[in-house]
């Protein structure tokens, strides 16, 4: 193992600082902020509403939207271009995957709920910052939900495996390089919404890492509850 001491100077299973605030937009019908270390991300839910054009509406439910942007120069490296690129689309397309198994949208036939994320801010994890500030909008807008979905990246590095990877772990060029791995996680059931992996992981590896998301996950998920808390305190 070559990296044993991380660039920020956390443990191994530590998180970045986190903060969440839930009802920050008040013309949305739900609304949130996450923060953990330097990425932001905002979420704005509109919905239910009617689906236009008809043809695209389901008469046994309604349907989940997502649509996920990040500034343009939100991060690092060169600037974001606005508009929304195949990196934005499929993003979205994985935060919608993320949260549709939590949402029950049957009461609501013909019709659409969009969420909306903006990153004004990045230092890596903005699909999972993106998914656990929705989950929190999603609440707040007042659907049904069966429970939150919690997101991070964990990973290896340098032959480590850690939670909550930085944009500098991220890029790791040393021995054994970098392997990300976002993750998303329903935490009453501990299903697993979202997995994907950007890297080479053993077989016992990877079951190291995901024992480390659930545990990481479940402190998202008390900083999501408490948040939701505040806001109908």
């Amino acid at each position: 193992m070559t990296y044993t001491k991380r660039f920020d100077g956390r443990g191994q299973e530590d998180l970045r600082p986190i903060e969440a605030k839930a009802g920050i937009i008040p013309n949305a019908d739900g609304s949130a902020m996450f923060k953990i270390g330097n990425t932001v991300a905002l979420a704005a839910v509109y919905g239910p509403r009617d689906l236009r054009p008809k043809f695209m509406q389901n008469p046994s439910t309604g349907i989940l939207r997502c649509n996920y942007n990040m500034m343009p120069f939100s991060g690092h490296g060169e600037r974001v271009r606005p508009g929304g690129g195949r990196r934005a689309k499929e993003i979205s397309m994985i935060m919608q995957k993320a949260l549709a198994p939590v949402l029950n949208l049957k009461e609501y036939p013909n019709t659409v709920v969009d969420v909306f994320v903006e990153l004004p801010q990045t230092d890596a994890g903005t699909r999972c910052a993106g998914i656990t500030a929705a989950a929190i909008a999603l609440a707040d807008a007042g659907l049904e939900m069966k429970d939150l979905v919690s997101a991070l990246a964990v990973g290896k590095v340098g032959g480590t495996i850690i939670s909550d990877l930085t944009y500098n772990e991220e890029a790791y060029e040393e021995e054994g390089g970098s392997t990300d791995i976002p993750v998303a996680i329903i935490p009453s059931t501990g299903e697993i919404t979202l997995l994907q992996l950007d890297g080479e992981l053993t077989k016992d590896e990877l079951t190291q890492a995901l024992e480390l998301a659930k545990k990481s996950a479940a402190k998202i998920y008390k900083v999501q509850q408490e948040a939701l808390k505040a806001r109908f305190k």
